[in-house]
């Protein structure tokens, strides 16, 4: 029961706390409304943990907004701000968040190269992002149970069509366990045990 050395959290070719950036996007009441490929509450309380978990392992968040300043959307929902009080917002007009040039350079700032997505839609703004983002050299992983679509057809076809491209799909108990990784770094165990028991659709799926 002997681990090895903990790997170069930067350089590990697995997902590490270190290594790994949080995007959220666009969690907006209308865009939460239309979403038809979950269910909302499901999806407000499965990005939730996508959110408490980069924040219990001190993973960067890169939080966004289209089109607050314009006054044609409210702000990102209270819910997840108030998981997330002090996180900068980088409003935009874009439905592509990567032809925002704040957002892209917060991105870059970070000079991490694992993008974490959580975007509304899955076929426009977790998309298109993930494609240039791909085109860019980063790597990509949509939180496939954090993200929805206008249809259930509409969210499926938008994964392959990232999938092709190189998107790598994760689910949060596989995000989760990826950042953990061994148990012997106590110093993160507790809050990963409390986050995973919290959803207990991980342990009661149908």
């Amino acid at each position: 029961m002997t681990s090895y050395p903990r790997r170069n959290p930067e350089e590990d070719p697995l997902l590490t706390p270190e290594n790994s950036v949080l995007l959220v996007i666009d969690y907006q009441p209308t865009q939460v409304s239309s979403i038809q490929s979950i269910s909302h509450p499901q999806l407000i309380k499965n990005v939730s943990f996508t959110i408490k978990l980069a924040k219990a392992y001190h993973v960067p968040i890169v939080l966004s907004t289209v089109n607050v300043a314009t006054g044609r959307n409210a702000d990102t929902l209270k819910a997840l701000r108030d998981l997330m009080p002090d996180q900068p917002t980088f409003d935009r007009t874009n439905i592509n968040a990567w032809e925002d040039q704040d957002f892209n350079k917060a991105v870059h700032a970070t000079g991490r190269q694992n993008l974490i997505m959580c975007a509304l839609w899955t076929e426009a703004c977790m998309a298109f992002p993930t494609l240039d983002a791909l085109r860019e050299g980063y790597h990509v992983f949509p939180v496939v149970d954090a993200i929805g679509g206008t249809s259930t057809l509409a969210h499926e076809t938008a994964l392959r069509r990232v999938e092709q491209a190189g998107a790598e799909l994760i689910s949060n108990a596989q995000l989760a366990c990826e950042w953990q990784r061994d148990w012997n770094r106590a110093e993160y165990a507790h809050d990963f045990v409390k986050l995973m028991f919290e959803n207990d659709d991980f342990f009661h799926a149908e």
